[in-house]
């Protein structure tokens, strides 16, 4: 299967596109954000990487420059390291990732990735006999450690890195202030939080949450690009980090250990830990 025939995307004006896996059909699976700038072009998140998603965007002609003007660098960010956004970071020259997740990348660690794919889930498989039990994100060598306060620019557009763990210990958002645009990752999508996998943190997510509503509450948000499902507005994102404030109490916290515990046992056995 080429990759024209595995992606398909979706433009939203103002130079982004919406990508998604077409034969991944799955809750995990990722919306992928194109934004194109005046100077370089960014890929917020990559996706599984059964076929090689630079590919598309180049076959697609979403990275033609204007007439007579030089290829635009493309810049991969993932939001985090978890297989669904990074399995396809490896076709990609240029990669940067929070500096937390970094070593996990680096070492192809499929534990913290959380690597769980099944054969049902991808209806058409990328090439004869392959089987999901053979997926594993590879390492890859981060070419751009992000902190907290970070700035992504692509000439005319700015994106701005903001640290929100509890997801993940190295979750982040992007933040296109001019255009009041927030490329969320998992860090809040319209369904709910997943805070128990073995670098989720609740103390750490409560915290991102505030940090959500009070975006809205200075107006610097409108439109929130998420990393599953649909895009949403800044009611709802207030809404949803509000409910998982509110939710976060003792009985949360019980259940989550025990499923914290669960996905690590069924984790450790599916993906040893990478130690070189």
């Amino acid at each position: 299967m080429s990759a024209l025939e595995w992606f398909a995307h979706k433009p939203l004006g103002g130079g982004i596109f919406w990508i998604q896996e077409r034969f991944y059909e799955s809750g995990n699976r990722a919306n992928i954000w194109l934004v194109r700038g005046s100077q370089r072009d960014v890929v917020i998140d990559a996706g599984l990487g059964l076929r090689s998603l630079p590919d598309y965007l180049r076959a697609a002609g979403l990275l033609a420059p204007a007439e007579g003007a030089a290829p635009r660098p493309l810049l991969a960010v993932a939001t985090h390291v978890h297989f669904d956004h990074s399995g396809g970071l490896q076709h990609f020259e240029e990669v940067a990732v929070h500096s937390a997740e970094a070593a996990a990348l680096l070492r192809g660690d499929n534990y913290e990735a959380v690597t769980w794919l099944s054969d049902r889930e991808v209806a058409r498989p990328p090439r004869p006999g392959w089987r999901a039990r053979q997926f594993r994100v590879p390492p890859v060598r981060p070419s751009r450690l992000l902190q907290e306060g970070d700035v992504i620019s692509l000439g005319d557009r700015q994106l701005t890195v903001m640290h929100m763990p509890g997801h993940s210990r190295g979750s982040i958002c992007l933040h296109d202030k001019d255009h009041k645009i927030l490329f969320s990752g998992d860090v809040v999508y319209d369904g709910s939080m997943i805070d128990w996998l073995p670098y989720s943190r609740i103390s750490d997510y409560v915290t991102s949450c505030q940090r959500l509503m009070e975006l809205v509450d200075r107006g610097l948000v409108e439109k929130v690009l998420p990393g599953h499902f649909n895009i949403f507005g800044a009611e709802r994102l207030y809404r949803l980090a509000s409910n998982y404030i509110s939710q976060a109490g003792v009985c949360h916290k019980v259940s989550t250990c025990a499923m914290r515990s669960i996905a690590s046992i069924a984790l450790r056995i599916t993906n040893p830990r990478a130690t070189s």
